[in-house]
């Protein structure tokens, strides 16, 4: 018997084990509670709290993909995931890419949700660069917006908004490159950090995204 269900689980498609460990980790993660409420992050050791807080992503403007204005108040009244990638990264950019892009189709009809890429190498990756690898990676357009634009803005949206690294609040010399990403209120708080290259974080994104929704 046991033999038996291997030989099936191994025959299934990869997309559908996926599919199946992403139901089975949103059972455990209770996606269902009415209870839980989510933490906000606002200091640069990203500490949860479960006390509101003043601390907010502070406005930004920049260019996307498609050569077109986006910035704060595009997202106004959304929920949002942020990273931080540039697109000729050989290492953990296309690991995070990969969980995105299964994180833009599972939120594909979601129309108060958006995915926020902010590049760190704006001065290589202009519109079009942008535009090509959106293309490349199957990226939707109106769902999840590759940003790019003023290095000094970019950094500082890092490193003293998304505490996205250990340096300086206010250094933009040093590079910016972490593997996070940023679960941001229709409030521009943060309410939640995640390892963006774990697939299985995938599921603990789209339970607090749920939750966060009610709040909406």
């Amino acid at each position: 018997m046991v033999h038996c269900l291997r030989k099936i689980v191994c025959q299934l498609p990869v997309k559908l084990l996926v599919v199946l460990l992403l139901m089975i980790n949103l059972v455990n993660c209770n996606i269902f509670s009415t209870d839980e409420s989510l933490p906000y992050y606002s200091s640069q050791d990203l500490t949860p709290i479960w006390n509101n807080t003043n601390h907010r992503i502070a406005k930004f403007n920049l260019v996307d993909q498609n050569g077109k204005s986006f910035g704060t108040e595009s997202l106004n009244g959304k929920i949002y995931i942020a990273n931080f990638f540039f697109t000729t990264c050989p290492s953990i950019c296309p690991r995070m890419a990969k969980c995105l892009k299964m994180l833009q189709d599972s939120i594909y009809s979601m129309q108060q949700v958006a995915i926020v890429s902010f590049s760190v190498m704006p001065w290589v990756d202009s519109v079009n660069k942008l535009n090509q690898y959106g293309k490349e990676n199957n990226i939707y357009p109106d769902k999840w917006h590759l940003l790019t634009g003023e290095k000094t803005v970019i950094y500082s949206l890092g490193r003293a908004s998304f505490f996205a690294d250990n340096n300086k609040l206010d250094d933009t010399s040093s590079f910016l490159h972490t593997d996070k990403m940023y679960l941001i209120d229709h409030q521009q708080k943060i309410r939640g950090v995640y390892n963006a290259t774990n697939l299985n974080e995938i599921a603990r994104v789209l339970n607090d995204i749920t939750l966060l929704k009610k709040e909406l």
